[in-house]
């Protein structure tokens, strides 16, 4: 099947750290453009951060995790992960990656695949 798996999500307190992790069957994810979103109830959908495809590999962040989160791929493994550091209760979400035209521009809001979702709580 052709999909991407977010993996990683949990329960952390304020300060602490978690590794997301976006893995691809039936793609090469090098060769697409990928972000990372998330949703918190009550809220909009938010782009997180953004990698583009390996031939390029410049990253986008959102101002609100800029210096915080780092996103990065892991070839072998055919995944983007991204490491979160520093979380705070404002990173609580649902967290989802998904295959985009681009990073820039208006061109993430143009959706390939959608992974189903890995859930962060961060206590204060």
């Amino acid at each position: 099947q052709v999909q991407l798996v977010e993996s990683g999500g949990g329960l952390v307190r304020s300060g602490e750290s978690l590794r997301l992790s976006c893995a691809a069957s039936g793609l090469r994810l090098e060769s697409s453009n990928v972000a990372w979103f998330r949703q918190a109830p009550g809220k909009e959908r938010e782009l997180v951060s953004c990698i583009s495809m390996s031939s390029d590999g410049r990253t986008y962040y959102a101002n609100s995790v800029k210096g915080r989160f780092t996103i990065s791929r892991d070839i072998l493994k055919n995944a983007v992960n991204l490491q979160m550091n520093m979380l705070n209760a404002e990173d609580t979400a649902d967290y989802y990656c998904a295959t985009v035209r681009s990073c820039y521009g208006m061109g993430y809001t143009d959706f390939g695949l959608w992974g189903q979702g890995t859930q962060v709580t961060v206590s204060s």
